[in-house]
């Protein structure tokens, strides 16, 4: 809350009748034109005919439960019992995650941020040293409101800058000791960038020679191998630990999963427990990510590729429309997942690609548009299998019918 807001309410609130009430009233108009935004950006993504990117998890109740029962036989034994305080189809899963990457074991967990509190704290326990060497827009410290330190008593180091991975140079200058290095892989709030394996492998050795484990916050690991022209144990195999999630690249209804070293994971789950992670039954969770990793995760690479071609077709297509200062980061994806950046301000970009859903049926842009700076906005593009279904020339087309509902001369 804003020291203006807080001036509002409790007593003498009455009395605020000057310029803090006049801001006030502004920001609550602001907020309610934003709600009704993504009211309308929700309903049109739901209407449209044809949508870039549609993610199941913005589905129905009864669309996701029917897609799981389609599926569920195909990857597990339904009548077998459910599980019970993480046995039997969690189990199974545990067992396949840790199969994909490599690794002697792995653990499941209701989120990634419990999953990764849990491994660096169990990593501070063993090499004495509570600080993590991360980067300062890594998840952690952008979206978990501090729990690193407020709730596992960890502290976080910042490392490197910009739009990029640290380098292995900014390792090596860091001026005090660390215990543990996690990298985002990829770095989602830079644009989901990765560096090259190269870049990579020498990051690591330099936290080696730092004496720091190494830990990957993997929520999006799952679609690196394309990038790195490696195998998911490949990569793996650069870490100590590494989480990954289990909806975010594959599409299951939540839940992540630490893989490591079989000590590591056991000494993980009594702390799961003591966070308050041994959820009685999770199976419909458990079932719905077993049939991401056989149905999705061998799709992820194909998703890469037509990124590319989709972020190609967008840059051409605001550059024949005349867009100033149209860009699409990074140039080539990394990832299925990129950004595109326009000079508008976001409430002017989000709602041109409603009207466009609205008008034509066709929604373009699916996700919310976020302020880069003065006059600029960003938004997401994920290409999953709806994406796959686009053309170069489709592209350019909702491209051109997007940048018509733009104000000024674009």
């Amino acid at each position: 809350m804003t020291d203006t807001a807080e001036q509002g309410t409790g007593q003498g609130a009455g009395r605020d009748t000057g310029e803090g009430a006049g801001q006030d009233a502004g920001q609550d108009t602001e907020q309610r034109t934003r709600e009704r935004l993504r009211e309308r950006r929700s309903a049109a993504q739901r209407q449209a005919r044809r949508v870039l990117s549609r993610a199941d998890w913005g589905g129905s109740i009864r669309d996701r439960l029917t897609h799981l029962m389609d599926a569920a036989e195909e990857v597990y034994d339904l009548d077998e019992p459910a599980d019970v305080y993480g046995n039997r189809i969690v189990a199974a899963l545990e067992e396949r995650i840790a199969a994909l990457l490599g690794t002697e074991a792995a653990a499941f967990f209701p989120t990634g941020t419990m999953a990764q509190q849990v491994a660096l704290r169990c990593w501070a326990a063993r090499t004495g040293d509570t600080a993590v060497a991360l980067h300062p827009i890594s998840h952690p410290e952008v979206h978990e409101r501090h729990a690193f330190s407020q709730v596992s008593g960890l502290r976080p180091i910042r490392v490197g800058d910009g739009h990029r991975l640290p380098t292995a140079a900014e390792i090596r200058d860091v001026e005090e000791p660390f215990g543990a290095l996690m990298l985002e892989l990829p770095l989602r709030d830079a644009g989901f960038v990765l560096p090259t394996w190269e870049e990579l492998t020498e990051v690591v050795e330099a936290a080696r020679e730092r004496d720091a484990v190494v830990h990957f916050d993997g929520a999006r690991l799952w679609e690196c191998t394309e990038h790195f022209g490696r195998s998911l144990q490949d990569i793996a195999g650069l870490a100590d630990s590494v989480y990954v999630s289990l909806y975010k690249s594959v599409g299951g209804f939540g839940g992540a999963a630490l893989a490591g070293p079989r000590t590591l994971v056991e000494e993980a789950k009594t702390w799961r427990h003591r966070y308050g992670g041994m959820v009685f039954q999770q199976f419909p969770t458990a079932l719905s990510a077993l049939i991401g990793l056989e149905r999705e995760l061998p799709r992820l690479p194909e998703y890469v590729r037509h990124a590319r071609v989709v972020a190609a077709a967008l840059r051409e297509g605001f550059a024949a429309a005349g867009v100033p200062w149209a860009r699409v980061h990074p140039e080539v994806p990394h990832t299925h997942e990129f950004q595109v950046w326009l000079p508008y301000g976001p409430g002017v970009a989000a709602e041109a690609a409603v009207r466009q859903a609205e008008e034509t049926s066709v929604l373009l842009f699916a996700n919310a548009w976020d302020e880069g700076g003065p006059g600029l906005a960003f938004t997401e593009v994920v290409v999953r299998s709806t994406g796959l279904e686009w053309t170069a020339d489709d592209v350019r087309a909702a491209v051109r019918d997007f940048v018509d509902r733009l104000p000024g001369p674009a």
